[in-house]
């Protein structure tokens, strides 16, 4: 039996690649928006029906609600079987607009439902280190106490931040930090990849509570050496710290910061990602990355070389 599977936060860069990794199985999607005229909404759809008989309006859908507007979204989940969360941001976001869709998925009937997580392991996170792992925490509370089948998606970090707006590789400096020790596992899986698992769980009507995966197991270590093997020139290590004391930055980051609040990713929210990566809290325990069939998984070392845009031994 096909099924239709409702995804929140379906035209960001996640949900994105979400919906074009759902619609390579047999189910049928919708992509929930505040605005049918959604131009990102419109390209998921046109790209839906190129992709043969049956795909197109059949495939894919345009379902329109505000989260403040309870009938209309259990009107737009009539019918589904489970709702698959992309959203990104703060409180008002991760708390607040995925309670209210937890609720009128409740009143519709939906039977399963995915949060969106997508992060490392944020169950054990010391109280006070990360404001969005808190966050994570809170809905999760809501969602186990709800009469509905949840499964949580933990990946680590994503891949593609170490070449983008995560500061621990210094390219010009031939430097990569870390911060309390330069052997700290480190789990890293690129967006694609967690797409492609979170579009498995979806369709997984056996799923548990929550599935860990992970494209990529790191050290600061063993990243310096596989640049230095990309570049051929030596990449050192960095001692930036430890992480308590990255943490007290991140606090005074925090009480001192003009960003606006509703902002998931202020530099002070990076430092205290980095904290519970480099302290061992977020490190996954359970992965099981076979747990869908024999997947490619894309490595840091693949994402490093397609960065330097060199593929060397």
């Amino acid at each position: 039996m096909t099924t239709t599977v409702l995804v929140a936060g379906a035209t960001g860069d996640l949900g994105t690649r979400i919906v074009r990794a759902l619609l390579t199985h047999d189910a049928h999607v919708r992509v929930l928006t505040r605005s049918a005229s959604s131009p990102a909404a419109a390209r998921l759809v046109a790209e839906a029906g190129g992709d043969g008989p049956t795909a197109g309006e059949s495939r894919l859908s345009v379902v329109e609600a505000s989260y403040d507007d309870h009938a209309a979204l259990v009107t737009a989940l009539a019918g589904v079987d489970v709702v698959v969360s992309a959203v990104s941001g703060a409180r008002p976001v991760i708390v607040d607009a995925q309670t209210a869709l937890l609720r009128a998925a409740v009143d519709a009937g939906v039977r399963r439902f995915v949060p969106s997580d997508y992060s490392a392991d944020y169950r054990s996170t010391t109280p006070g280190t990360n404001r969005n792992f808190e966050l994570r925490r809170e809905f999760a509370a809501t969602l186990d106490a709800a009469p509905v089948r949840a499964t949580s998606v933990l990946n680590g970090a994503f891949t593609d931040m170490l070449t983008g707006q995560a500061p621990m590789i210094l390219f010009g400096r031939r430097r990569v930090l870390f911060w309390s020790s330069a052997d700290q596992v480190l789990d890293f899986t690129t967006k694609d990849d967690v797409a492609r698992t979170t579009a498995h769980v979806a369709l997984d009507h056996e799923a548990p509570r929550v599935v860990e995966v992970a494209g990529d197991r790191v050290t600061a270590r063993s990243v310096a050496d596989t640049l230095s093997r990309l570049t051929g020139t030596r990449f050192r290590t960095q001692w930036a710290g430890t992480t308590g004391t990255l943490s007290a930055m991140a606090r005074i980051g925090r009480r001192l910061s003009s960003d606006d609040p509703a902002d998931p990713f202020p530099a002070w929210q990076g430092m205290q990602y980095f904290v519970t990566m480099f302290s061992g809290e977020g490190e996954l325990h359970h992965v099981r990355d076979d747990r869908y069939g024999d997947e490619h998984w894309t490595t840091v070392r693949d994402v490093l070389a397609a960065h330097l845009g060199t593929d060397r031994a």
